[in-house]
């Protein structure tokens, strides 16, 4: 009777080794239902115009009402969708158009998959690809919430007073940063490029790169004109000043790098031997030696 059992238990055991991880990679690669959790998300307020900002949840949401509907910038974690519409429907009724997605993390993508059937979700080509690589629930063909538009480096959507430009200047905090510039209104959204003062965050995981960063934000400065205020992806609207300046603070913590590499110093050292103006005397350096990290390994240090 006990071999009995024992060989029962063993036959489970394969079983569940080689069928029930499979039932489990499936529950959690695609969830049978799609139920958004309400989590609270901040009070949408005005910018400028028809122009809002949907803060917390996520990262910062963008809301541009146009007059043939709403597009939005990021689309929070997952849980946060159904306040971003709650929050969305206190100021318009209109139909969303256009899901435009800085960059592929969770937390600015997560909401793309209770987005309506025929809503055209928008990202620069390598976070498409991205997304297609982390997104565990498109599983089996279910492509629901990957983007259905791509561009490569520049592309513009709807025209007139609702022209939306989308601009990509190359690596950065991963592999496909889109800057999103409102034209009419000025203002222009950075994800997480620019999501605090503070040092960078660079997902080399998904091609970020701390060798170009500063770069892709120099030609952002050269290039994009007219915008006077700066959605970043974490922090409070800023001023087009505050955006320059962070293209000079990265710059600084690559010269720094760099000198401190031709040196035969370590990423340690070139922390401690870092010297910034006054005017970023409130950046948040707590993660400095992380960026410092990401810099070296790209210069194979």
């Amino acid at each position: 009777m006990k071999r009995l059992i024992i060989v029962a238990f063993l036959i489970v055991g394969t079983l569940t080794g080689a069928y029930g991880a499979r039932a489990l990679w499936h529950r959690y690669r695609k969830p049978p239902e799609r139920k958004a959790i309400i989590q609270p998300v901040g009070a949408i307020y005005n910018i400028v115009d028809n122009l809002y900002v949907v803060p917390s949840g996520g990262g910062n949401t963008a809301v541009f009402v146009t007059s043939k509907g709403v597009v939005l910038v990021d689309t929070k974690m997952t849980p946060s969708w159904q306040g971003l519409m709650q929050q969305i429907r206190t100021v318009t009724d209109k139909p969303i158009i256009y899901a435009i997605n800085t960059h592929c993390h969770g937390d600015h993508t997560g909401g793309n998959d209770f987005l309506p059937a025929g809503v055209e979700i928008v990202a620069q080509e390598e976070t498409a690809r991205e997304m297609k690589k982390m997104a565990y629930q498109f599983a089996d063909g279910d492509l629901r919430g990957l983007p259905t538009k791509t561009f490569t480096d520049k592309m513009t959507l709807l025209d007139g007073p609702d022209a939306v430009d989308l601009y990509y200047f190359g690596p950065a905090h991963t592999g496909g940063d889109a800057f999103v510039v409102f034209r009419a209104a000025g203002v222009m959204h950075v994800g997480d490029l620019f999501a605090y003062k503070s040092v960078p965050i660079i997902n080399t995981e998904r091609g970020g790169n701390g060798k170009t960063y500063a770069e892709t934000l120099h030609k952002a400065v050269a290039t994009i004109q007219g915008v006077d205020l700066v959605i970043t992806g974490h922090s409070t609207v800023m001023n087009w000043t505050d955006f320059e300046d962070y293209a000079e603070f990265n710059s600084a913590l690559l010269e720094q790098a760099k000198a401190s590499m031709a040196a035969g110093e370590d990423e340690y050292h070139a922390v401690a031997a870092l010297k910034l103006p006054d005017k970023f005397k409130d950046y948040d350096m707590a993660t400095a030696i992380n960026a410092f990290d990401q810099i070296y390994k790209k210069f194979g240090k």
